[in-house]
């Protein structure tokens, strides 16, 4: 479920009660990400003719070649989304990667299911099908995505420890939930990574729950930083 329809974060909450967050990719990324692994299989098909010209010739040189090519075509994405954790040589270089809606490793059934449907994506032509999919979607889903019931996600890189802006403390004018109070928690910690202008936007949302002190989009990013300082213990 999204937090905001502002933000590229989709958050999964797990059997085990812990909310995991994940940020989605967009066409471009993903655009680049098969770009990549494109090239890469075009080099592959050049070793391999090579190779098979050096051993065979005529018909059986080119039934040969036509038939790893068919299976290098339907079963690249497979294999190394399976064996590699979901990254494709274009996803890892992308730092992108695939994963069920839950959260969890792809399998060989979702992982068949959204590559078996790239032709359906590819439609009528470059994807068409596709990018008009995963534009319409929240999660930036192709069809097969939606059919397999994964995920295109932003890798996690090693984060320094999470820190609040320096601001005086406020208390909340009204009792707030758990979740609300990690809500700005969350986003006073992720508001350094942030230009103004965004947080100022992001703030505009969560006037309810610092009581609207402020009307104007500054002093209510100023009143979200100093209530979510107050919840994580200053004073």
């Amino acid at each position: 479920m999204r937090q905001s329809p502002l933000d590229t974060l989709c958050n999964v909450e797990i059997p085990e009660g812990i909310e995991l967050s994940m940020t989605v990719a967009g066409p471009v990324a993903r655009a680049l990400a098969w770009s990549i692994d494109t090239l890469f299989r075009a080099v592959i098909y050049i070793v391999i003719g090579f190779v098979l010209s050096l051993f065979v010739a005529g018909d059986f040189l080119m039934g040969l070649f036509l038939i790893l090519l068919f299976l290098m075509e339907w079963f690249y994405f497979v294999l190394y989304e399976v064996y590699r954790e979901g990254q494709t040589p274009g996803k890892s270089t992308m730092g992108l990667r695939v994963l069920n809606d839950d959260g969890t490793a792809v399998d060989w059934s979702a992982s068949m299911i959204r590559n078996l449907l790239r032709f359906v994506d590819f439609l009528p032509f470059s994807y068409g099908f596709g990018l008009i999919s995963m534009l319409v979607s929240p999660d930036f889903k192709r069809l097969g995505d939606l059919v397999a019931g994964t995920l295109v996600v932003y890798s996690e890189t090693e984060r320094l420890p999470a820190t609040l802006p320096e601001v005086q403390p406020l208390s909340p004018r009204h009792a707030l939930t758990l979740e609300e109070q990690q809500a700005l928690v969350s986003f006073a910690e992720r508001s350094v990574s942030l230009t103004p202008q965004r947080n100022e936007e992001l703030a505009q949302l969560t006037g309810p729950l610092t009581g609207g002190r402020k009307t104007d989009s500054k002093g209510m990013l100023e009143g979200v930083l100093a209530t979510a300082a107050w919840i994580a213990g200053r004073r």
